[in-house]
């Protein structure tokens, strides 16, 4: 009873309707009062028409018709209530009037119609109370006496108009407040939705952001060192026969290079297998993030157990002892940075010797390595390949630049990379001093 013709315009119907009904239950409650309503009118119709001085069916008739107006309460809710008003000088349609005027309050009909309406129903009922009631006083009916028939009148008028249109007006604010806190809530789970896939989205990220560090470590750690083994390799091929003591000697060095390789990717598999067991421990969390943080953590401890810039020095004595000419100058105080900095400059530097072991061959090679206010700039120069030393045919994978480039732009640095005058190749860098300055 607390759906109107307004709801159903707004909702439309669904395939169980019928005409402006939503569900069956509806118009079976409706059609019910309708054919009450009927029924009482056409009662009321008797007594109308013997009033009146019409025919009994007319009256029947008459009231049958007022009556079963109810059926269309939800549709036009104002029709059945001004129905119920025409019909109460004939004394008929309480249930009608009732119904109607509840199903008023409770649709979004305007406020002022309903209160005109209302106020209508309430004169009607009161004027033709207090007509009948002086009636009954003129025909002896009543003995109460004359005082009492505007208070009796007053009291049916309210008795039959205030219950049902509080009744109405509690149950279409309840209604309405439902309604609005299933919106409200309907919009917070698709806020909710929203704010999962971002997070999705961030975790996704995260863990693309994640291997692509993992990558580019084992690129460095395993490309240098690599190189370095194979170019110490064909030199032991070479003076294998002519020099004995010279290829002890890269012998030597071949297998420290691969242990110092080893080294390193161990340790770095043991902060991978540390961080897949973290990850592991949280894989029944709600929060997808959980795994990104132990990630986090773990590149966080690779960042600090990570080379520096004081190992530069070892790694330009690996490349001369490979037999390539290097000339290494520092500029500045030398002073300590952050470990992801030192660490990003290191690599750097690797990557830009393993570059020139791969495609110049007995080039000669400057590194710089300046130390600034507020950042630490690094750069490494080669000439072109002399044409003398074999090419020690190491693979690209061109993906040597491509890691330099995001390793300095990830920390807010400027990396510049390209072909020198003299048919060389320059590498440029700088970091800031602190991760996140800039």
């Amino acid at each position: 009873m607390t759906a109107t013709g307004a709801d159903h315009d707004s909702a439309g119907t669904t395939s169980r309707g019928w005409w402006w009904w939503e569900r069956r239950r509806s118009a079976a409650l409706d059609i019910g009062l309708g054919l009450a309503s009927a029924f009482e009118c056409a009662l009321e119709g008797v007594k109308f028409a013997g009033d009146a001085g019409v025919p009994v069916p007319a009256g029947v008739l008459f009231g049958l018709a007022a009556g079963v107006t109810l059926a269309a309460r939800r549709r036009w809710p104002v029709a059945v209530v001004l129905v119920s008003i025409a019909v109460t000088p004939a004394n008929m349609g309480f249930l009608l009037g009732i119904v109607g005027l509840y199903t008023l309050a409770a649709s979004e009909v305007p406020r002022r119609i309903t209160a005109a309406l209302a106020g209508m129903c309430l004169a009607g009922t009161f004027i033709v109370t207090f007509v009948r009631m002086n009636q009954s006083v003129d025909d002896g009916a009543f003995n109460g006496g004359r005082w009492l028939v505007p208070l009796f009148s007053g009291v049916m008028a309210l008795g039959l108009t205030a219950p049902p249109l509080l009744l109405g007006l509690y149950i279409g604010a309840r209604r309405r407040l439902m309604e609005s806190l299933r919106e409200r809530a309907d919009s917070l789970e698709r806020e909710l939705s929203l704010l999962a896939d971002r997070a999705e989205e961030r975790a996704e990220w995260a863990r693309t952001e994640e291997r692509t560090r993992i990558a580019r470590e084992m690129h460095d750690v395993v490309a240098h060192r690599v190189s370095l083994m194979v170019v110490h390799a064909a030199a032991l091929q070479a003076v294998a026969r002519k020099d004995p003591e010279k290829a002890v000697k890269n012998a030597v060095l071949v297998g420290d290079m691969g242990r110092q390789a080893l080294t390193e990717l161990r340790e770095m598999l043991g902060v991978l297998r540390t961080g897949g067991e973290a990850a592991r421990a949280e894989a029944l969390a709600p929060v997808p993030l959980a795994a990104v943080g132990a990630a986090a953590a773990a590149a966080a401890a690779a960042a600090e157990e990570g080379p520096c810039l004081a190992d530069i020095e070892a790694l330009v004595g690996q490349s001369r002892e490979a037999g390539m000419v290097v000339e290494m100058t520092v500029h500045g105080a030398v002073r300590v940075y952050d470990a992801l900095v030192e660490q990003t400059a290191y690599r750097v530097v690797q990557e830009a010797l393993t570059n020139v072991h791969k495609h110049a061959a007995g080039a000669k090679v400057r590194v710089r390595l300046a130390h600034r206010d507020a950042e630490v700039a690094m750069q490494v120069e080669n000439g072109p390949a002399d044409g003398v030393t074999a090419d020690a045919g190491l693979p690209s994978g061109g993906n040597g630049l491509v890691g330099m480039r995001e390793r300095v732009l990830a920390l807010g640095g400027v990396f510049v990379s390209g072909v020198t005058d003299a048919g060389g190749w320059r590498v440029s860098a700088v970091l800031p001093d602190r991760v996140g300055a800039r």
